[in-house]
């Protein structure tokens, strides 16, 4: 009984205090790398932008916050990947994502390290083109996949250059529950459990009693509904959630 009081409590606290950012999404951007035939590809990165379509070329620009440093990407082959960082972002269009590098490039051939000559148009920021939707509640993955073998330059004098040649892959990671309670007044919290019986996301309504269950792996899943006192609990199974798509419950009533 103390664990259901409880759980009312935080959630008339967030519903009274909630801003309710239901329609965002969540972005992560990880690098990865496509091999070349040397013995390390160390990149300097120092910061990661995305751009949404909805802002200005100047003012639609979003900072990741990142752990900035080194990277020796020949480590991030054959499927390996390491997450750079990640943002919440209104729902909507990502268009670009712009890579900022620092000056500490360096390729290992044959043993000896060498500095890599970076254009200071790189370090201002490479923009790629992203063109990917993002839908509320959904997580994505933003993958960089660095072409070492393309973009180490051989100058011909013993010396190296970086010219990056790097695709931007974008792709669904879950997927998210949404609906409505009727009556607001019960303003339960709204758990999604698995087959298996782990509650894998927890939600509270906001003040019109929309709810949303973000970030949730495709499956099957009981949804279940805690009221305050005076309402009784409630529960919907066998939601289905898929990749990349909100299955939508519509209106909940609860008795």
């Amino acid at each position: 009984m103390k664990k259901w009081v409880y759980l009312f409590l935080v959630a008339a606290w967030a519903t009274a205090c909630s801003s309710n950012d239901d329609s965002n999404a969540k972005l992560e951007v990880r690098l990865t790398d496509a091999p070349g035939d040397y013995e390390e590809v160390n990149i300097d990165i120092q910061g990661v932008e995305v751009h949404t379509a909805a802002g200005g070329q100047d003012s639609g620009w979003k900072t990741l916050d990142i752990k900035a440093g080194v990277h020796n990407i020949l480590k991030l082959a054959n499927g390996q990947d390491t997450l750079l960082g990640t943002l919440e972002l209104p729902a909507g269009r990502v268009s670009q994502v712009r890579l900022i590098l620092g000056n500490n490039n360096s390729v290992k051939i044959d043993g000896q390290t060498k500095s890599l000559a970076t254009p200071s148009a790189q370090q201002s920021g490479l923009k790629l083109n992203v063109q990917a939707d993002l839908t509320e509640g959904v997580t994505y993955s933003l993958v960089l996949d660095f072409d070492a073998a393309r973009s180490i330059v051989s100058q011909g004098n013993g010396e190296y250059s970086l010219k990056p040649v790097i695709r931007a892959l974008s792709e669904a990671t879950s997927g998210a529950i949404k609906g409505v309670i009727s009556p607001v007044a019960a303003t339960p919290a709204v758990f999604a459990v698995s087959v298996s019986g782990d509650t894998v996301a927890t939600a509270y309504i906001d003040a019109t009693g929309k709810f949303l269950l973000r970030a949730i792996d495709p499956g099957t899943y009981t949804v279940k509904f805690s009221p305050k006192t005076g309402y009784e609990a409630t529960e919907k199974t066998g939601v289905i959630v898929t990749l990349g798509a909100v299955t939508d419950l519509g209106t909940v009533n609860i008795p």
